[in-house]
């Protein structure tokens, strides 16, 4: 049969399942990510804090190894809210390292070569695109959050016992949705500064400033009108007032835990519109 008279046929054989095509964009991305030296190295630094909290873990449930301490200072050293609270912020300054080194190299290559032509001609939809993309940047900012805080957490129940358990399990469930939070707000961060910046060095550039300048003015509203609502645009000191209110612990002054809550989540929705707008596999140029 000539060419010419061959007309156009859908394809009409075997798929593969929906979740299998859906993980192949963050496995091969995953695969890249930890082929940089700066992410496998800030990673592995990351981990650091998680073995000495760790030990601390095994001191206190120890208490021979306490006897020489005043006790003052052992009633300080306990494993409760403020214990999580602390390991929390300390890794929560990791993973907004780790998303500015990350995160430019998600959505910018893909749009500076004309990429999401050839990734939407496939059963493929923008929504799902995105999704694998932010699915990468959860998935590697798990790996130093929530991962090592639930190996703290099993340590210490473990060590304590399942009394312990049943009387701090809400310490596990709100160390978990807190830094589940923390992780939806920087990867949406990182993936708008890299779907608008094609540089990678002032795409990271902008996704840690973007912390900075929200804080920056907060105080400036806060010193300006004398008040203290100013602090729900900060991303950091909302995410900080919800993690006080899910581990029990008295939390800075200012808006309480929900208008934070709900401070933080328009602004992923912001975010999320601002990938959205960019992720069109065609451009009209005006």
């Amino acid at each position: 049969m000539a060419v010419y008279k061959r007309g156009y046929r859908r394809y009409r054989g075997p798929l593969t399942g929906s979740w299998t095509r859906f993980m192949v964009l963050p496995r091969h991305a995953w695969g890249r990510l930890y082929q940089q030296r700066l992410v496998l190295m800030l990673t592995m630094l990351a981990m650091v804090w998680p073995l000495l909290c760790a030990g601390f873990i095994y001191l206190t449930n120890h208490v021979e190894l306490l006897q020489g301490l005043e006790p003052e200072f052992r009633q300080f050293i306990q494993v409760d809210g403020r214990f999580f609270s602390i390991f929390m912020y300390v890794q929560a300054g990791f993973a907004v390292f780790l998303a500015a080194l990350a995160g430019p190299g998600l959505i910018a290559p893909d749009l500076a070569n004309n990429a999401l032509p050839l990734y939407f001609s496939r059963p493929l939809t923008r929504w799902s695109y995105a999704l694998a993309r932010l699915m990468v940047l959860v998935g590697m900012l798990s790996v130093v959050t929530w991962v090592p805080g639930l190996i703290l957490f099993g340590l210490q129940v473990g060590l304590a016992g399942g009394w312990w358990f049943w009387s701090n399990w809400t310490l596990g469930a709100g160390m978990v949705a807190g830094f589940v939070l923390w992780l939806l707000v920087l990867s949406l961060v990182a993936m708008a500064s890299s779907a608008y910046v094609r540089w990678r060095v002032v795409a990271g550039a902008v996704s840690l400033a973007f912390f900075f300048i929200l804080t920056g003015v907060a105080e400036m509203i806060n010193n300006v009108f004398r008040v203290n609502w100013g602090h729900v645009i900060d991303p950091a000191w909302a995410v900080n007032q919800v993690w006080c209110a899910l581990l029990g612990v008295a939390p800075p002054e200012g808006p309480g835990a929900v208008p934070s809550a709900l401070a933080l989540a328009a602004i992923m929705v912001l975010l999320a519109a601002v990938i959205e707008r960019r992720l069109r596999p065609v451009e009209i140029v005006r």
